[in-house]
């Protein structure tokens, strides 16, 4: 429709495909909910999404390439540096914009003859070489980019030009850049959706399927072209909010994790708003300063991780505080709540001083499962235990290696497979990949919009506390967890198109909402309304497809909902 084309921020040129809306409702009313109406909600995804991509292509195609080339023949830089940027750029945009996407508004205007999706995307197959080469490129013309805009003012002024207009969403040409690398497996997951609603016997079958064994191929190279750009992204972002002038974009660098913080004055009792940024081989100590375009940085101290200690202090005036002490400086810091501080102290102790001094344990009632192989505990066969290098929270299982540690006098103690690995200056390997729900609650909590305690219930079963996260990274998607600490979600819900109900029903508790998306429905239930309403202000937005800001309401009652009960004795 018109709005979730305003929303996906297109390019007007696409107002003369708003006769879709009509028929999209016509169509929808016909099918009541059936399985084609969920084929068609597939292939109504498809031309929508097809449509914004389509946008952004000509935004990368048609102004910032374009207009990069202009000024490359006046001799302002070379013109193989555009060409190199941008690849097969042109290629991808006139594919989509002249074939692709006319085929698939033409579908769709005559689904009700012809409902089938299959037969197009076989068209799209052939033309995967293109986005193969595009992937190829991509790094190169990452390094490129960084290079020119740090050498040339003139090609380093036509880029925010441009990335100050409107269609560009406040986005950087970088992101935007990003889009050709995910659409592929986009097209992979629409598909498999798709195939998994068709009847056996439909005739679109075949073509949808021999479609999806190509794309799926083509999609394992995108994926590891994202999980490099996702990290290129992080750190351009960083970049970015610190004023392009700390070199942090490189390769060695890692970004562990970021966070608002206070820091304590030496002198008196007075705090000072900071932020800090957590990389492998540094500690960025940051102070905010006035910016229009989005949080900005200015560096005040970077202390390097190497000999870096970390320890917890007593603070009259200011609770859950430790001092963090370097070669370069010594900072006391606070946050305003002791998880944080837990969870800091654990990152630096696990990067510098593993073993040399004692961990901050992760309180029992914070895991629902082993937070190494991820399986649920019990009070029988798989009961918590603590391991003594780390503090994170094993099973029996996980938890069956010895190690010398140096704060215990370099006496042997229980510790987990990954610290055992890391004390005997071994390389830790992964088994297998990450699954999508293989996200720690803990790392995504701090950075997130909203996050904290609700009730929940799914398909009328009994209502559970989980722990529910909506991370800035992927702030369209809520996160569920059994407990705050979890290394594993329970489920993840995309929000984008769910609806928002808050009619109360016999025997619901109270502060109930629920989400819906066909026959798929969400019951939560927060503590108070209060916390109900900061709840779906957030999610309203995401659902609506735009990117939602944290609520205000002291900045972090969505955190204090959690429980803070002291920690239990080590069950081994």
């Amino acid at each position: 429709t018109a709005g979730t084309k305003r929303r996906l921020g297109l390019r007007q040129g696409g107002g003369e495909r708003n006769h879709f809306s009509s028929i999209s409702i016509n169509a929808a009313s016909l099918f009541q909910e059936t399985n084609e109406q969920k084929l068609f909600n597939i292939a109504s995804e498809l031309l929508h999404t097809e449509q914004a991509y389509v946008g952004r292509l000509a935004l990368l195609d048609e102004e910032f390439c374009a207009k990069l080339m202009e000024e490359a023949h006046k001799g302002t830089f070379p013109v193989d540096v555009v060409k190199n940027i941008f690849s097969n750029i042109c290629s991808i945009h006139a594919f989509h914009s002249q074939f692709l996407l006319p085929d698939l508004e033409k579908r769709m205007g005559e689904w009700r003859s012809k409902p089938r999706i299959g037969d197009i995307l076989q068209k799209l197959t052939p033309f995967l070489k293109m986005y193969a080469e595009y992937v190829k490129n991509f790094d190169h013309a990452m390094d490129l980019l960084k290079h020119w805009n740090d050498r040339s003012p003139q090609f380093k002024s036509i880029i925010q030009e441009i990335q100050s207009q409107e269609i560009c969403g406040s986005l950087t040409l970088q992101h935007h850049m990003l889009e050709p690398v995910q659409r592929v497996p986009r097209y992979e997951m629409l598909l498999k959706d798709y195939l998994k609603k068709l009847p056996q016997d439909d005739p679109d079958r075949r073509d949808a399927e021999k479609s999806l064994e190509i794309i799926a191929t083509a999609a394992t190279h995108s994926n590891s072209a994202i999980r490099k750009s996702e990290i290129l992204k992080k750190l351009m972002e960083i970049y970015e909010m610190l004023g392009e002038e700390e070199d942090i974009v490189h390769p060695s660098n890692e970004f562990i994790k970021e966070g608002h913080i206070l820091k304590l004055s030496a002198r008196n009792t007075s705090a000072t708003e900071s932020y800090l940024f957590l990389f492998n081989n540094m500690l960025l100590y940051c102070v905010p300063k006035f910016s229009l375009g989005g949080p900005k940085y200015t560096v005040r101290s970077r202390i390097g991780i190497d000999g870096l200690k970390v320890k917890e202090t007593i603070n009259k005036d200011y609770p859950h505080t430790f001092q963090v002490s370097g070669k370069e400086r010594t900072l006391e810091l606070q946050v305003p709540r002791e998880k944080s501080s837990r969870f800091v102290l654990l990152l630096v102790t696990q990067e510098a001083e593993l073993g040399k001094r004692a961990p901050c344990w992760i309180r029992d009632n914070e895991v629902t499962m082993c937070m190494r192989c991820k399986e649920p505990f019990n009070a029988i066969t798989r009961r918590r235990h603590h391991c003594r290098a780390c503090g994170h929270v094993v099973c029996w299982k996980c938890s069956e290696y010895k190690a010398q540690l140096e704060y215990d006098g370099n006496k042997m103690n229980k510790v987990c497979k990954d610290c055992y690995l890391v004390l005997m200056g071994k390389e830790i390997t992964e088994d297998k990949k990450k699954g999508i729900l293989e996200v720690e609650a803990g790392q995504i909590a701090d950075s997130s919009i909203i996050c904290g305690y609700l009730q929940h219930s799914e398909k009328s079963k009994i209502w559970q506390k989980v722990w529910c996260v909506i991370p800035e990274k992927e702030s369209l998607v809520l996160y569920v967890y059994g407990a705050q600490q979890d290394v594993k979600a329970l489920s993840s819900i995309p929000l984008l198109g769910y609806s928002v109900d808050e009619t109360v029903r016999p025997g619901d508790p109270p502060a109930v909402f629920r989400l819906s998306q066909s026959n798929l429905v969400h019951n939560f239930s927060a503590d108070t309304d209060e916390l109900k309403h900061r709840w779906l202000k957030v999610i309203r937005v995401a659902a609506a497809g735009e990117v939602p800001t944290r609520p205000e309401a002291n900045g972090t009652t969505s955190l204090d909902n959690g429980d803070t009960h002291e920690a239990n004795s080590d069950s081994s």
